[in-house]
């Protein structure tokens, strides 16, 4: 949890979204999310963005972009344009520990873990050493129908692979802090 100590840097920065800003974001979009009658899906194909990423966004988890501004308007038109600026700031990204008690978040969180080792195996045997970028990054939550009939969830990770590099130091280009 950041102190408002900590924050008075950001703060300052009108650039900065705080984390007060995207929960009342988050509550102005959902109501308007629900005034519009429209789902998470819906408004992902009207918007051309991934329903997880729209979501984020009507979270305040993520920036609205200015070419995005026109099309959101749109499909919510019920937000104002200060509550379009505030969209604008880069997000406070931020999660409440408390929301590991929320089942559906636990059991996902619970599958990453229960699988983490399995996964990095797989994926330095078929890329080599490195990581998934959660930055250059899609996720997106389907359905399926499993063999029974019953009703599946289905979430794609779709990350850019980020090899580790060997710190070679003629390939560092910035100067050491001993040598200024």
């Amino acid at each position: 949890m950041l102190r408002s100590s900590m924050m008075r840097p950001f703060l300052a920065m009108r650039s900065i979204a705080t984390k007060a800003t995207g929960i009342e974001i988050a509550e102005k979009c959902l109501a308007a999310k629900k005034a519009s009658g429209k789902s998470f899906d819906a408004l992902a194909t009207e918007l051309g963005l991934s329903n997880a990423y729209t979501a984020q966004l009507l979270l305040g988890q993520a920036q609205l972009k200015a070419e995005m501004k026109p099309k959101l308007a749109a499909a919510l038109p019920t937000l104002t344009e200060a509550e379009f600026e505030k969209m604008e700031l880069c997000p406070m990204r931020y999660y409440d520990s408390d929301i590991l008690k929320e089942p559906n978040i636990y059991r996902t969180y619970e599958a990453v873990t229960h699988y983490g080792t399995a996964l990095k195996a797989i994926i330095n045997e078929k890329f080599g050493d490195g990581i998934m970028s959660a930055i250059d990054f899609h996720c997106t939550v389907g359905e399926t129908t499993g063999k029974a009939g019953e009703r599946r969830v289905v979430i794609t990770f779709n990350g850019k692979f980020l090899p580790h590099i060997q710190q070679n130091a003629q390939d560092n280009t910035a100067p050491s802090p001993d040598k200024i």
